[in-house]
């Protein structure tokens, strides 16, 4: 995998809203295609594949090949993309705690520009579980570094939802 790899991957991916629903194997292929073009082993390979499947409307056929990817050692960027992208998809699937555990741990992972997609769908997930305020709070206190005015308040407001009342 080169720069020039990524880059292709990216053009292919700007397409996406090109094709109809109807044509979803048509993109796959794309993605397949890219794919072929890596070593047996990446991690990448499964992870993008995952990505066109969930894309698509398939996360049935997404989840196991998420998994793949982070079992064959996807890191970095892509790596905290798969968990996020796998734990929506096992909410889909109807099996948020799956998702809970896996993005719990992203809570305190280094911060990046994916920290508000990890709340947000560890949100939806507790929510899932019946446990909205702790999605809220979540919500909230990600919300809250994007005000303009208030971030106090709103953190103080997310923290006093999932905290013992005295």
């Amino acid at each position: 995998m080169d720069a020039d790899w990524d880059e292709r991957v990216t053009a292919a991916w700007a397409t996406f809203d090109d094709y109809a629903e109807a044509e979803a194997a048509d993109f796959r292929a794309v993605i397949d295609a890219l794919v072929a073009e890596l070593s047996a082993g990446s991690p990448v390979g499964p992870f993008e594949r995952a990505c066109a499947w969930d894309s698509t409307g398939h996360s049935d056929r997404a989840v196991p090949l998420y998994q793949e990817a982070l079992a064959r050692g996807l890191d970095g960027y892509r790596g905290r993309r798969a968990k996020i992208q796998l734990s929506s998809s096992l909410r889909n699937m109807g099996r948020p705690e799956e998702g809970v555990k896996l993005l719990t741990p992203e809570l305190v992972a280094p911060s990046d520009e994916l920290d508000d997609a990890v709340r947000a769908t560890l949100a939806l997930c507790l929510a899932s579980l019946g446990r909205e305020r702790e999605g809220l709070a979540l919500v909230l206190g990600a919300l809250a570094a994007h005000l303009p005015r208030y971030q106090r308040s709103m953190a103080n407001y997310a923290r006093a939802l999932v905290e013992p009342e005295a």
